[in-house]
């Protein structure tokens, strides 16, 4: 199996949060980057493409933030986010886009197997997490969605960049105050479920992850990327 790091970052500021996985989009190098994080305090983040406007309920959130990924905004709050980076070109990302969520999310269905959770992707299904008007991204779902008890339980997506991808992805525990109706999980610590989807990912991406920290040239360049994607006029910027 090929080395990779894995990058522990629990309850991380949204600005640490963001900030890092844009850095690792932009200079992660060209070793397989897997990053397990929380957040705190609770925040929303807007999906790249979206307005504030866009979210009726985004007061109810302690923070907000822009993220680089597109989809619909994202409460992370009692969940366990994920970041998957590497060049385009690594064995991970060279097959089609479909393919290379299909892999991720099958992954971590294996990984919840061993909770007892039956996980699979919606395909053609009808949810009943599926809300009209919240923007939020657990309300809306695509085939590819990773979906437990008729409940959509894992929302992802992903950036490409100058020749890099970022996989962003968050697994709900439950319902939040602005993520209502979704799946749920026999758990509620992301660190205990970070150690349980560990192994799957290891073996469905053939890589073997070990651990390591941000380097400080890092965390400089996380400071002032994540300082943006959390500014006023960033996350208003869909609103002129």
């Amino acid at each position: 199996m090929r080395k990779a790091r894995l990058l522990d970052t629990f309850e991380a500021s949204p600005v640490l949060a963001m900030g890092l996985d844009e850095c690792l989009l932009a200079r992660g190098g060209e070793t397989p980057i897997l990053r397990f994080y929380s957040w705190s305090p609770d925040t929303l983040s807007l999906g790249h493409f979206q307005k504030p406007s866009d979210i009726p309920a985004r007061a109810s959130a302690g923070a907000i933030v822009r993220r680089a990924t597109g989809g619909g905004a994202i409460h992370h709050v009692g969940e366990l986010t994920f970041a998957l980076v590497a060049p385009l070109s690594d064995p991970l990302y060279r097959r089609p886009l479909a393919e290379s969520y299909e892999l991720v999310h099958q992954a971590v269905a294996a990984g919840l197997a061993r909770l007892g959770v039956v996980a699979s992707l919606r395909g053609a299904a009808r949810l009943l997490s599926e809300r009209a008007g919240t923007g939020m991204c657990f309300h809306a779902s695509t085939p590819l969605d990773l979906c437990w008890g008729a409940r959509k339980g894992l929302g992802s997506a992903q950036r490409r960049k100058q020749g890099r991808v970022l996989h962003h992805g968050s697994i709900k525990f439950g319902a939040s105050a602005l993520d209502e109706g979704v799946a749920t999980l026999p758990l509620a610590d992301p660190r205990e479920l970070a150690e349980v989807l560990l192994p799957a990912l290891e073996s469905a991406l053939e890589l073997r992850f070990e651990r390591d920290q941000p380097t400080d040239a890092e965390l400089e360049l996380a400071a002032r990327l994540g300082a943006a994607s959390a500014s006023r006029e960033h996350v208003e910027a869909r609103e002129r």
